[in-house]
């Protein structure tokens, strides 16, 4: 059986349906007539008073879920309308099964005629793992069709329409109140474009054989705020600064000094010792004010950085750093120090320019700071953001943290992690630089590099779904400085 924590791709699923029903021997039926039962009782739980129920079908095992639960709905006195795609007929032995049952206990079929009656809630029963295109013609149009009627959706399995490996949606998509996924959860649910799609995700694992299993490895891991005990335990009573590290944030060119100052405040908010900065002169009367807890040193010409390299545990570098040959002196006395380092803004557009490995590294990029360190556009990284991640690991030999709606922690030899965590507002400039002081802090307490990106990742996803609690327009990545120290002491909550 699999972790609650685990997300998988399609091929996996696939794999441990067919094994699962091999060993039932029953090619299949068991495990949608389980999958059917689950999504009804899924819509009672969530809707318990609709009474009219609409269910959309194609002509895959997908649909053979949605005619399962259409005759559990009939079963229960509810009143069915049942629409397929015309000329789609059950292509399956199982889903014409489940279509023969539901006519049986006295339902009708009738083909999508461009209008969508009147229902309390919709079940999105179209496509299922296997489509990953742009929907044409009637499934364009029923989908457009559910979209713009005002009755939820379920969906099963997957909104028709996304794509459940790579969590893009090539055209149009039904927009689901509520996924429920069948057996594992699917990775591309979890970000990018997919999740203005699935609404609220519910996994029903349905019973398998232990045997089922053989084999079956997650694509993914998700990480939510239960990780973070084990990640933080409380400190030692008799515990000193210097156990917890030393940050050093290089960066703040001319008019960007409010960047390395956020990023130096929150790496001491998630729990540093001891910061120290490196910056513009201009800039240190002001942080001195700002933050006065930070060693905060005028770097003019790059030769007072050595002394504060010897110093330092970590390096995070590049919030506000620029690009002029100031920003790049810097940056390449920093890379040559062999300390770990958290890169970010302009030091990943440097390193963008001259691309070479850094084994004790973390990146922190952007989909368009990744596109540019992979070189490639923007769009091919949101298209699959998993293998993107992965392949930014690959090519800097580095722990990867591809920021945006469901950011991924990636690495050489690593499963990815998902944060799931995170929200709207926290698109604002800015909030990158507080994840690099958080992710660099946790590096310097002790943690390895990977699970430093990733929790620090998460820390910060968390505090901004906090601070997001009024309302997340207008929010600011100050805003998060106060629930990050109360989500890097979990133990608080015990």
């Amino acid at each position: 059986m699999a972790n609650l924590a685990d997300l998988f791709d399609s091929r996996a699923a696939r794999t441990l349906d067919a094994q699962a029903s091999a060993l039932a021997g029953d090619g299949g039926w068991g495990l949608m007539a389980q999958a059917g039962q689950a999504a009804w009782q899924t819509l009672l739980q969530h809707w318990p008073q609709a009474r009219r129920i609409g269910v959309v079908v194609g002509s895959g095992n997908n649909g053979g879920d949605g005619y399962v639960l259409a005759c559990h709905a009939l079963q229960a006195g509810r009143q069915v309308q049942l629409i397929a795609l015309p000329g789609s007929p059950p292509s399956t032995a199982l889903a014409q099964r489940a279509a023969a049952d539901f006519r049986s206990a006295g339902g009708t079929v009738t083909d999508f005629n461009g209008e969508l009656a009147q229902a309390d809630i919709w079940v999105d029963a179209l496509f299922g793992l296997g489509f990953s295109r742009a929907p044409e013609g009637a499934a364009l149009a029923l989908i457009e069709a559910l979209n713009a009627q005002q009755a939820p959706v379920l969906a099963l399995d997957v909104p028709s329409g996304v794509d459940a490996d790579h969590g893009c949606v090539p055209g149009a998509a039904v927009r689901a109140a509520l996924t429920v996924q069948f057996i594992v959860a699917h990775r591309g649910l979890y970000t990018g474009d997919a999740l203005e799609y699935t609404g609220r995700r519910h996994l029903a694992p349905l019973t398998l054989a232990d045997a089922a299993w053989q084999g079956v490895v997650a694509a993914a891991e998700c990480w939510t705020q239960s990780r973070l005990p084990d990640l933080l335990p409380p400190r030692r009573a008799n515990s000193h600064k210097g156990e917890s590290g030393h940050v050093l944030c290089v960066g703040g060119n001319h008019g960007s000094g409010g960047a390395i100052a956020m990023a130096a405040e929150a790496a001491l908010r998630a729990g540093a010792g001891l910061l120290s900065i490196g910056t513009r002169r201009d800039h240190v009367g002001p942080l001195l004010a700002r933050l006065p807890e930070a060693m905060t040193h005028a770097l003019e010409d790059g030769s007072a950085l050595p002394a504060l390299l010897a110093k330092a545990r970590v390096v995070a570098i590049g919030p506000g750093l620029g690009q002029d040959e100031w920003a790049r002196a810097l940056y390449a006395r920093v890379l040559q120090s062999g300390l770990p380092l958290v890169i970010d803004a302009d030091a990943l557009n440097l390193l963008a320019q001259d691309a070479h490995a850094l084994p004790d590294a973390i990146l922190t990029p952007h989909p368009g700071e990744a596109a540019r360190l992979l070189e490639t556009t923007t769009a091919a990284v949101q298209a699959d953001r998993y293998a993107s991640a992965q392949a930014l690991g690959e090519r800097y030999h580095a722990v990867v943290v591809l920021k945006g709606a469901g950011s991924i922690v990636a690495a050489p030899g690593h499963a990815p992690r998902l944060i799931a965590a995170g929200n709207p507002g926290m698109a604002v400039g800015g909030m990158g630089d507080l994840l690099t002081g958080i992710i660099a802090s946790l590096r310097a307490q002790g943690l390895p590099a990977f699970d430093a990106a990733a929790g620090g990742a998460l820390l910060h996803a968390l505090a901004g779904d906090v601070a997001a609690a009024d309302g997340a327009r207008g929010l600011l990545p100050t805003d998060l400085l106060a629930p990050l120290r109360r989500l890097a002491n979990p133990e608080r909550s015990r």
